[in-house]
């Protein structure tokens, strides 16, 4: 691998990063020049990694050579959610079928202070909830479901009303109810606590849009 190859790629996960952390906000304009002293690299292994994030939908390029964070649609928004509810039910039905791993136990207990009330900044409930969900797909044996989500949720993430910082307790008691049927070996219980856990993430979505 190439030294520029290493920077464009280094260059690639920090813009991103930045976009997910907020950092950069949609529909904000950038600049080549910008980026390129903010990330320290020269121009051209810059060039390369926003060549990637315009491949991916996450930057477009405007008719004079600016960038912008592309937007990312109630629709779309939406649309992921459901994508989801169909596959994470799925997975955790089977899930309840298999052994119950030790991920789902460790994901269990962070749910639980969650549920309790225990508080925490965004960006930290965001990576215990992607561990909740990752350990339910890996319990379910499905070894491509992690890598999907992982794509559906950088996307997901890029929308501001999922940035709302309330009700951890009540998406964490959802999750404990997905894990509890896990555990007692009840797919079809599983599956619809999965199911609900989906519907109330999206009516959360639809009320903090109608408050924005």
């Amino acid at each position: 691998m190439s030294e520029r190859e290493t920077l464009a790629q280094q260059a690639y996960r920090d813009i991103k990063q930045r976009i997910l952390e907020g950092v950069f906000a949609t529909g904000d304009v950038l600049t080549e020049r910008a980026l390129a002293a903010s990330s320290g690299i020269s121009r051209t292994p810059l060039r390369a990694a926003v060549s990637r994030l315009e491949k991916e939908s996450v930057i477009t390029r405007l008719p004079n050579g600016a960038l912008m964070i592309q937007p990312v649609a109630l629709e779309q928004l939406l649309e992921i959610v459901q994508v989801r509810r169909l596959l994470e039910s799925a997975a955790a039905g089977r899930a309840a079928g298999r052994p119950f791993t030790p991920a789902l136990e460790a994901s269990r207990a962070v749910m639980q202070a969650y549920s309790e009330g225990e508080d925490a900044a965004f960006e930290q409930f965001w990576l215990d909830d992607d561990r909740f969900h990752d350990a339910v797909a890996e319990a379910a044996g499905l070894a491509l479901l992690p890598e999907m989500l992982t794509e559906m949720r950088s996307i997901a993430r890029r929308c501001t009303i999922t940035r709302t910082h309330d009700r951890f307790a009540e998406q964490a008691r959802e999750h404990l109810a997905v894990i509890d049927a896990i555990a007692a070996q009840d797919p079809a219980g599983a599956g619809a606590a999965m199911e609900r856990h989906f519907d109330s993430v999206k009516s959360r979505f639809l009320s903090w849009l109608a408050r924005a």
